[in-house]
C-alpha cells in the first residue's frame, strides 16, 4: 500500500494549494492563502456556532434546492452545489459526494454576522512545518537509542523485588506474620498466574470469544513462509495460531515460554491490513516472545499484585480491645498501598520499553519498519476510506457471508484496557493513498494535548504517535523513507482546556468538602446536609458539562479524528452512518460495544446504560440485531487515548437502542440536591 500527502487546491485560485490552520475551537480546517476561502469537511461547520440546529436546518433546506455550480471541489474536483442561504442572499458551495464546504472570506463573514447563526470560526495560527529535520542521516541521528532491553529489565525486577521484600519483612517482624505465609504468597501468585493462565487463557477463548486454532496450512501463505523462516533464524517452534472470526482488528500473544507461545489474531487483520502490514504485526508478537515478554511481565506484575493483596488482608483484619499491634498494622497496610501504586507504574514504564523492542523487532525482522507504522496507523487512526467503487461493490455483497481461514491479553498491539479501537481504513486490493497530512492532524492529539501524557503513564503501551516516530528512525537508520515525520508547531497551549476538564472531574468532590468544611467551621448543623445538595449539584453541573446536547449533527470519522480539544471529559456531540463490522471486544460473546465503519474510517462506539447488568444483557440477546447493519449512531465523541464514541442511541431501519445514563446521572444529581434540601429543612 502506498501512502502520499494529498494536498488540496483552492477552488478559486488556479494552482494555489490549500493549508491547515488550526482554529481557536482545536479543530483544523484548510484554507486559502492567496483568497482566504475556508474548506470545512462533513460536519466541522457545527463545531463553530452554537446554534447548530439552526444552521443544519438552513443548510438542509439550501442542499434541497441546490444547484449544480461550476466550482470544482477540492477534495473530488466535480462541480460543486450552489447553496442559496438567507433566503437567496448568500450563495455557498457544498460537495456532492463528500458533504464538506467551501466558504470564501466574505461569506464567512457574512455567515458570522447573522445573530440566529452566531458562527465564528476563529482561525489561529497556520499548523505549518517546523525546521526541516534534513535528509535519513540527520532523522537517524536525532533517534534516541532505546536502552538495553536485560540491563532495564533487570533493573525495574531488582527494584520491584526489592520493594516486595522490604514489606513481607516488615509483615513478618512486626505484624506477627509466619514466615512461610509471606513466602507462600509470591509462590502461589506466581506458579497460579504462570503456570495456570496460559491454559485458563486457552480455555476462555475457544468458550467465549470464538476463537479457532488453526494449522499452520490454514494461514495465508505468504503469513507462513514468513513466520517459518523467522522461527528458523530465532531458533523457535512455529507459534501456535488462533484466528477470531471478528471484524475489529486485533492481534495479541501469550503462554510460557518462546517455544509455546500463542498468537492469536482477528479476521478484521486480514481483512483491514496488507500482506506486508500483517507479517509485521505478527512479527511484533513474536518479537514479544523471543524477548521472554510473558514471563518477564508475569514476575513483573506478581509485585504489584501481592502489595494489594496484603493492604487488603491487613484493612480487613479487626481490632480488638487495645491491640498494641493496630498502629503498626495500619502504617503496614499503608505501605502496601504505596508498594502497590510505585510498583504499578514500574510495570507501566518496562512494558512499554518492551513495546519499543517489539517494534524494534519486527522492524528488523520484515527489514520494512513502515510496514509496522502503516499498520498502526489503520489501527490506531481513521485517515483514509475506500475506493468509491469498491464500497459500491460492497454493499452488493452479502453481509452475512464469512471469509475463509485461508484468506485471512495479554501482550496485544495495543493496551487492552485502552484500545477502545479504532479508527482505521483500507482497501480490498489495490493501493490506497492515505492522507498523510490527515495523519499528521490525528497525531495531534497524541503530541499536543495534556491528557495524551496522562494516558500514556497510566497505561502499558506508548502512544501511537510516538510509537510511529521510534519506526521512522529506525527506517531512516535502514536507509529508507520514514512513514511519517511529524513536523508542526504547536499553535498554541492546551492546558486551560485540560485545567478546566480537571476543575470539571472533580466539581462534585469540591463542592460537597466544601460544604461539609463551611459547617465544621461555623459550627451549625443544617449546612451538613447541604453537602448533598452540594454534591448533587456538582454532579448536575459535571454532566452538563459532559453530555453537551441540543444538536447532534451528522459528521464523519476523519472529520472528527482533527479536534484536539476533546477528552473523555470534554465531548463533542455527532452523528454517524455507517454499517456494523465487529464487536468491541473482538470475539467475545456478551460484548456490549460495537466497531463501526464509515467511508472515511472505523471507530469505537461505547454502549453505556447506569447498570452493568443491561450492559450485558444487551451483549448477550441482541447483538445479532446490529452486527453486519448498515445504523446511524448518535453519541459524544472523546478520546481516552484513542477515539471512540460514548453512544446516545444507535438505530437501525427497522430499530432503535437508547443509552441512558445522561438521563440517570441527571436524576441522581436532582435526587441528592432535594434530600438534602429537606433533611436540612428537617433539622
Amino acid at each position: 500500500m502506498s501512502a502520499e500527502a494529498h494536498a488540496m487546491g483552492c477552488p478559486r485560485c488556479d494552482g494555489v494549494a490549500l493549508r491547515p490552520a488550526m482554529t481557536q475551537q482545536g479543530v483544523e480546517v484548510d484554507y486559502c492563502p492567496s483568497c482566504g476561502g475556508v474548506w470545512l469537511d462533513k460536519g466541522e461547520v457545527f463545531h463553530f456556532t452554537r446554534k447548530p440546529k439552526a444552521l443544519a436546518a438552513m443548510l438542509n433546506d439550501a442542499a434541497r434546492k441546490g444547484r449544480v455550480g461550476k466550482v470544482p471541489s477540492p477534495k473530488t474536483g466535480r462541480p460543486m452545489l450552489k447553496l442559496l442561504l438567507f433566503g437567496g442572499r448568500l450563495t455557498v458551495d457544498a460537495c456532492r459526494d463528500t458533504g464538506g464546504l467551501w466558504l470564501d472570506r466574505g461569506e464567512l463573514e457574512d455567515i458570522a454576522a447573522r445573530d440566529d447563526i452566531e458562527l465564528s470560526l476563529g482561525l489561529g495560527r497556520e499548523a505549518g512545518e517546523a525546521p526541516a529535520v534534513g535528509r535519513l542521516a540527520a532523522i537517524a541521528a536525532a533517534a534516541r537509542p532505546l536502552p538495553n532491553l536485560a540491563v532495564r529489565s533487570g533493573g525495574v525486577l531488582i527494584l520491584l523485588y526489592g520493594l516486595l521484600g522490604a514489606l513481607l519483612i516488615a509483615l513478618v517482624e512486626f505484624a506477627g506474620l509466619p514466615p512461610e505465609a509471606a513466602v507462600w504468597i509470591g509462590v502461589g501468585a506466581v506458579a497460579f498466574q504462570f503456570l495456570l493462565g496460559p491454559f485458563l487463557m486457552d480455555i476462555s477463548l475457544r468458550w467465549f470469544y470464538q476463537c479457532a486454532w488453526v494449522d499452520p496450512s490454514a494461514l495465508p501463505a505468504h503469513l507462513r513462509e514468513f513466520i517459518g523462516g523467522l522461527a528458523q533464524w530465532r531458533g523457535i517452534r512455529f507459534p501456535r495460531f488462533g484466528i477470531i472470526n471478528d471484524g475489529a482488528p486485533n492481534a495479541f500473544t501469550y503462554g510460557h515460554t518462546p517455544n509455546n507461545a500463542r498468537v492469536v489474531l482477528t479476521r478484521g487483520m486480514f481483512d483491514l491490513l496488507d500482506p506486508r502490514e500483517v507479517e509485521a504485526v505478527v512479527a511484533h508478537e513474536i518479537g514479544h516472545a523471543v524477548h521472554w515478554d510473558m514471563l518477564v511481565m508475569t514476575m513483573a506484575y506478581l509485585v504489584p499484585l501481592v502489595a494489594y493483596y496484603v493492604y487488603r488482608t491487613l484493612v480487613r483484619v479487626r481490632v480488638r480491645g487495645r491491640d498494641k499491634s493496630a498502629g503498626v498494622r495500619l502504617a503496614i497496610a499503608l505501605s502496601a498501598y504505596l508498594v502497590y501504586i510505585i510498583s504499578e507504574y514500574l510495570v507501566l514504564w518496562l512494558s512499554r520499553t518492551r513495546e519499543y523492542w517489539a517494534d524494534r523487532f519486527a522492524g528488523e525482522a520484515t527489514g520494512e519498519p513502515n510496514a509496522l507504522a502503516r499498520a498502526l496507523v489503520k489501527i490506531g487512526y481513521g485517515l483514509a476510506g475506500r475506493k468509491q467503487e469498491e464500497r459500491v461493490e460492497r454493499r452488493d455483497e452479502s453481509t452475512s457471508r464469512q471469509p475463509s481461514l485461508e484468506a485471512v491479553g495479554a501482550l496485544g498491539i495495543f493496551d487492552p484496557r485502552s484500545a477502545r479501537s479504532l479508527a482505521i481504513a483500507s482497501a480490498r486490493g489495490g493501493t490506497l493513498a492515505l492522507d498523510l497530512e490527515q495523519l499528521k492532524g490525528a497525531m495531534r492529539w497524541d503530541l499536543w494535548n495534556p491528557w495524551a501524557k496522562f494516558y500514556e503513564l497510566n497505561s502499558t503501551h506508548p502512544l501511537i504517535a510516538h510509537r510511529l516516530d521510534h519506526l521512522g528512525r529506525q527506517a531512516a537508520g535502514m536507509g529508507q523513507e520514514p512513514y511519517i515525520v511529524f513536523d508542526l508547531k504547536r499553535p498554541e497551549c492546551y492546558w486551560d482546556e485540560f485545567l478546566v476538564d480537571i476543575f470539571v472531574m472533580f466539581l462534585p468532590a469540591l463542592l460537597c468538602g466544601g460544604m461539609v468544611a463551611a459547617a465544621a467551621a461555623t459550627g451549625e448543623p443544617k449546612l451538613l446536609p447541604l453537602a448533598l445538595s452540594a454534591l448533587g449539584a456538582g454532579m448536575l453541573l459535571k454532566t452538563l458539562f459532559s453530555y453537551r446536547g441540543g444538536s447532534f449533527p451528522e459528521t464523519t470519522i476523519a472529520g472528527l479524528l482533527k479536534n484536539v480539544k476533546v477528552s473523555a471529559v470534554r465531548g463533542i456531540p455527532c452523528a454517524l452512518r455507517g454499517t456494523v463490522i465487529g464487536r468491541g471486544v473482538p470475539g467475545l460473546i456478551w460484548s456490549e460495544d460495537f466497531v463501526i465503519q464509515d467511508p472515511t474510517g472505523i471507530l469505537f462506539l461505547d454502549y453505556r446504560q447506569p447498570f452493568h447488568i443491561l450492559e450485558f444483557l444487551f451483549g448477550l440477546l441482541r447483538r445479532r440485531d446490529l452486527s453486519g447493519r448498515e445504523v446511524a449512531a448518535v453519541g459524544w465523541y472523546r478520546r481516552a487515548p484513542v477515539p471512540y464514541i460514548e453512544l446516545k442511541a444507535i438505530a437501525t431501519r427497522t430499530s432503535t437502542h437508547r443509552c441512558y445514563v445522561y438521563h440517570y446521572r441527571l436524576f441522581v444529581a436532582a435526587l441528592l440536591i432535594a434530600a438534602g434540601i429537606w433533611l436540612s429543612t428537617a433539622l
